[in-house]
């Protein structure tokens, strides 16, 4: 496999060859000054598990459980800090992407398979973006849906103008959006004025979580939607950005260690942010009988006091909002280096990068506006379209966390940085767990 892998670098390049080894890491310095240069990629990664798809579950979920379902956060969290670990030590021990080692184990006629059933997953992720913008615009500046749908396009230009300055300057952008993100929500919870208590209580599990179905159901899609099968695939490329020696165990080593605690800590800040979410449906709205099925019934809620009380004002609407509209460009910005990276990993196709993000989304569009031409410019009928556009995403996601879990486990391919047997073990257990999960909701979604 060793001779494979260096022949299928030099046929077919590096991952993101523009970015590819151009992030200089100093050579002597310290702890902190070595992580800095590191971080980064897990900002980018954890954009996915912030994705305005799972508002909706979170905050209903505090709604009717209150805190119940903050152990479910947890686990699920600790369950992507390990995937993820294992998508930055593939890329960086092999110098592969998960789509390059995907393709030379599978070959031509099926890599050409999955990176249409990856590319499709893409595009649900880039639907849910257009959406969560549109909407977003809708609620702040009352643009129609349909509208706001075609400035997203523009969305293009935004990314081209980032990328000229630089992969560091795109990294720095979007921890600046969570960033945003995260105090938003913080506030929020901060004015809700929750019990510290029943917060700490809430993350130990309760037997509740399974005798109750509707929490269980809740539960279930949370650990569902855990992983985004095209971060998987993000992240075992843009660790290859840092400079690190390839031909060098002790760097080797070094980097992987470090792209991990990078993961973590921005895995960490995306656990905090569900956390928050659910912890701001359940001192808010729990006990609410009305609907809150959709982002602009959560946006009107928050500034209805019928609902959540004196506190309730414009500014909690509007920066929940202003949050939404962050979300949504950051995963312009993952959801582009994603689709880039399996085009050159399965197919072996290069592009320009604005033909690259037109084309993807002018394909999500598409069935956005069909939608909305045909069943109306509401947001009952969008956000339909959102959980529909989820199910890509579960049917992709075995293709990709099976494969990465039998790369990393493979001492041939990894050498010494293959899977301890515990690694191996829990992975395998979390694959087939989560390809069960993501099966019985692509079930649900189409039965109810």
């Amino acid at each position: 496999m060793e001779k494979h892998k260096l022949l299928y670098k030099t046929e077919n390049g590096h991952s993101l060859e523009e970015i590819n080894n151009t992030v200089p890491i100093p050579e002597k310095g310290s702890f902190w000054r070595k992580l800095l240069a590191f971080s980064g990629p897990g900002a980018l990664v954890a954009v996915g598990y912030m994705d305005p798809g799972n508002w909706v579950t979170s905050i209903a979920g505090g709604a009717q459980y209150g805190y119940l379902l903050l152990t479910v956060i947890l686990m699920s969290s600790l369950i992507a800090m390990l995937l993820q670990s294992m998508s930055a030590k593939l890329g960086i021990v092999t110098g592969m992407d998960l789509a390059q080692a995907t393709r030379l184990k599978a070959g031509k006629k099926w890599g050409f398979v999955l990176w249409i059933i990856t590319e499709l997953a893409i595009m649900a992720t880039d639907i849910a973006e257009v959406i969560g913008s549109a909407i977003a615009l809708n609620l702040l500046f009352h643009i129609p849906l349909l509208l706001g749908v075609f400035i997203t396009v523009f969305d293009v230009f935004l990314l081209l103008l980032l990328a000229r300055f630089g992969f560091r300057k795109i990294e720095a952008i979007v921890a600046t959006l969570i960033a945003t993100i995260l105090v938003i929500f913080l506030y929020e919870v901060i004015v809700s004025n929750p019990q510290m208590a029943d917060i700490l209580g809430g993350f130990v599990p309760q037997t509740e979580i399974v005798t109750d179905k509707g929490a269980l159901f809740l539960a279930l899609g949370i650990v569902g939607a855990t992983v985004m099968p095209h971060n998987l695939y993000l992240h075992s490329s843009i660790v290859q950005a840092r400079q690190y020696n390839r031909s060098d165990r002790k760097s080797i080593k070094e980097a992987v260690r470090f792209a991990t605690i990078d993961s973590n800590i921005q895995l960490s800040v995306a656990f905090v942010v569900n956390c928050l979410l659910l912890i701001l449906g359940a001192s808010l709205f729990f006990g609410y009988t009305g609907n809150l099925d959709t982002l602009g019934q959560l946006y009107r809620a928050l500034n209805d006091s019928s609902i959540v009380g004196a506190i309730a004002s414009p500014v909690l609407s509007v920066l929940f909002a202003v949050a939404l509209l962050a979300s949504g460009q950051n995963s312009t910005i993952t959801g582009t280096l994603t689709g880039q990276i399996i085009m050159e990993g399965y197919i072996h196709m290069r592009m320009p990068m604005w033909a690259r993000r037109m084309f993807t989304r002018v394909l999500a569009i598409i069935p956005v506006v069909i939608c909305i031409l045909v069943f109306g410019d509401t947001e009952a009928v969008v956000e339909q379209l959102l959980i529909y556009s989820q199910v890509f995403l579960s049917v992709a996601l075995p293709f990709s966390i099976i494969p990465l879990t039998i790369f990393t486990s493979n001492k041939k391919l990894m050498g010494e940085f293959r899977n301890k047997i515990w690694v191996i073990i829990l992975a395998w257990g979390i694959s087939i767990l989560l390809t069960v999960l993501n099966v019985w909701l692509i079930i649900s979604t189409f039965t109810g």
